[in-house]
């Protein structure tokens, strides 16, 4: 898949996600076969832009190319005001929510909320596009409502405005994450529109990402939430992909390995505090999927400090290692 530029390694992408895909997170899935990773939404409130957690959103120190921004806001000439800004900070491709289904997002009629507006989508669109001389993408659902599914007249515009991708989520903005995604509305803007098309929602393993790029056309899958503690999904999907095998599970070693870095890379970027705080959220998805998850999870949660943080995550993966070994 191209984008401007910039030709992607695979057709996987991270999607976006608030307080996830920092700086740590992207490099860590672009690493393990990303072949493109989305950051947090920025704010087009330029008010917030000093802030530091829009600073910390700013930072690409590092990262893999292409670097790829995603900005929010209901405002032309400010979303224009606010990718002229990440473009001088590093961004390589700007990318537009209007996908975001969140109510604080919502409520000021950002994210999902604006694809309601047709004229407005365009406008946004319009002066983005022509801010900036670097890529321009946009993230959708299919429509605000199952009865108003327009993610095809938004493509349209889309494609009018010169954006050069768009990722389609498979559910309208009230579906929120409930429910199944459905793709054939995905499927259908693929059709009839020429756009690079990126297909969104519920891809979980190796086998659901090759049957929705072949059922839907897409040039590329877009993996949010099943990334989550378990960021090697990308190189299961690529290897499936590239050969039709099912790659072998990652070993309790391997796994502690790539959280031990993860978290390392957390406290690096964050700072001790607030580092041993975020790391708490992956913690827990490291360890979901392993025996004696809860308690340690309900045990982690409580640690202030890294050297604790670090020191009883090694202790629970050496008891996994060692039940492991007497099972052998």
């Amino acid at each position: 898949m191209q984008i401007g530029p910039y030709k992607l390694r695979n057709p996987l992408v991270l999607a976006p996600m608030a307080g996830v895909t920092d700086r740590p997170f992207r490099q860590l899935c672009k690493k393990l076969g990303a072949g493109m990773a989305v950051s947090e939404m920025v704010s087009a409130n330029s008010a917030l832009w000093g802030s530091k957690q829009t600073l910390r959103r700013m930072d690409h120190s590092g990262e893999v190319e292409p670097r790829i921004v995603q900005i929010a806001g209901a405002d032309p000439q400010l979303m224009a005001n606010a990718a002229r800004f990440n473009v001088e900070r590093g961004a390589q491709i700007i990318d537009i929510n209007m996908g975001c289904p969140a109510k604080k997002v919502c409520n000021v009629m950002a994210g999902s909320a604006l694809l309601q507006q047709e004229d407005l989508v365009a406008r946004i669109l319009d002066a983005v596009v022509a801010a900036v001389n670097v890529p321009v993408t946009l993230k959708i659902r299919t429509g605000w409502e199952p009865e108003n599914r327009n993610a095809l007249s938004i493509a349209k515009i889309a494609e009018q405005a010169g954006i050069q991708s768009l990722a389609v989520h498979g559910r309208t903005r009230a579906c929120g994450y409930s429910g199944e995604a459905e793709y054939d509305t995905i499927r259908c803007v693929k059709q009839q529109t020429g756009l690079p098309v990126i297909a969104n929602g519920d891809i979980d393993s190796p086998q659901k990402a090759r049957k929705i790029l072949e059922y839907t056309g897409a040039d590329a899958v877009m993996i949010g939430r099943a990334a989550q503690g378990r960021p090697w999904i990308f190189r299961e999907v690529e290897h499936f992909l590239l050969t039709g095998e099912v790659l072998e599970a990652p070993g309790v070693e391997e796994i502690r390995a790539v959280m031990i870095e993860h978290l390392n890379n957390l406290y690096a970027f964050y700072g001790e505090y607030t580092g041993v705080r975020v790391a708490r959220k992956h913690i827990a998805w490291y360890s979901k999927r392993q025996p004696g998850g809860a308690a340690f999870r309900a045990s982690i949660n409580r640690v202030e400090s890294l050297d604790e943080q670090l020191r009883k995550t090694h202790a629970f993966f050496d008891r996994l290692a060692e039940k492991q070994e007497l099972a052998a």
